[in-house]
């Protein structure tokens, strides 16, 4: 491999990388302005004009607040967890292409950083270590509340995880690939969401739970659980754990373009502002969702996955299977 290759490879992963990590600091922004004009407030004002410079604000905060260490707690994994939840959300992002190939110094650039031909299950699995991380800090930290939140969070992904990986087979069954790329190029003439309308909606209603958003943010409930799995986290610590949540929802945004609403693929604008836009589009619904519901109690929550959402995903998959057979 070439200095110019490396160069190119190094390249994706800090312009992809770095705009991740930008969006998420103003995805928080974004949150708290728009939760506030539905709730009639004004939400960040005064740090930078209409508040733009909070974000950065709260990011000096965390890192120079003091890091408290629970002298009680099982020290190798409490420190291990956050970075655990943090690199499976990040790594995640890797093979979802967030535009067409590009010409670059003579060379065909996919606008990802790894394409992959069984990217769908490279998420899909590293989504899953997600799980270790949320349970290993709830278990670590030697408090009963953050294990009863861990605890809620290992039943909660691990039953949602089913029907979401269930919807989406949908698009993989159409597409006749696993590779997220040959997806995309799958829905030239239409875009999956219109053939799996079933299957779209049970992942979006998958991904929010997945995410531990509301209605579904059982794992955290501060009412009952001062914040569930990460209460005993502080400072640069508790910040992974913030970070990891924002990025998988963007991972799930990502996700659902690429799958469902024809990933880059638009007219007049460019790819990668279509990708952008699209995914921006689910985040704002992530959004709304929290400033729309309460939170369900923990029976209905798992009630919904197992009674309802499961065998919807199974009847889509059948169905699916049976029309591209006939065809």
């Amino acid at each position: 491999m070439s200095a110019i290759d490396l160069a190119i490879i190094a390249g994706r992963i800090l312009v992809i990388f770095g705009a991740a990590t930008l969006t998420i600091a103003y995805l928080t922004w974004l949150e708290r302005k728009v939760l506030g004009h539905m709730q009639h407030r004004c939400g960040p004002l005064h740090v930078g004009w209409h508040g733009l410079l909070q974000p950065i604000a709260d990011g000096i905060k965390l890192f120079f607040k003091e890091d408290i260490a629970v002298t009680e707690a099982s020290r190798a994994v409490y420190y291990l967890a956050p970075f655990i939840v943090t690199v499976s959300a990040f790594a995640s992002f890797a093979v979802i292409p967030v535009g067409d190939v590009i010409n670059l110094a003579g060379r065909r650039v996919p606008l990802s950083i790894a394409d992959v031909n069984v990217g769908l299950l490279y998420v899909l699995g590293l989504s899953s270590l997600a799980v270790y991380g949320i349970v290993l800090a709830g278990w670590s930290s030697n408090n009963k509340y953050a294990l009863l939140g861990g605890l809620r969070s290992a039943a909660q992904m691990i039953s949602y995880e089913i029907p979401v990986a269930l919807a989406l087979m949908g698009p993989v069954l159409m597409a006749g690939s696993l590779n997220l790329r040959e997806i995309v190029e799958a829905q030239s003439k239409v875009w999956f969401v219109v053939p799996q309308l079933i299957a779209f909606a049970v992942y979006l209603v998958g991904g929010v739970a997945e995410c531990n958003r509301t209605p579904f943010d059982l794992p955290e409930a501060e009412s009952e659980l001062v914040a569930g799995y990460h209460v005993e986290y502080s400072s640069m610590k508790f910040a992974l754990f913030f970070l990891a949540e924002y990025m998988h929802m963007i991972v799930m945004g990502a996700l659902a373009t690429t799958l469902f609403l024809g990933g880059w693929k638009g007219p007049w604008l460019p790819p990668t502002v279509w990708f952008a836009l699209k995914t921006l589009l689910f985040l704002f619904l992530f959004i709304w969702l929290r400033a729309t519901y309460p939170r369900l109690r923990f029976d209905q929550l798992m009630r919904f996955c197992w009674k309802y959402l499961l065998p919807l995903a199974l009847l889509n998959v059948v169905g699916t299977s049976f029309v591209m057979a006939l065809r």
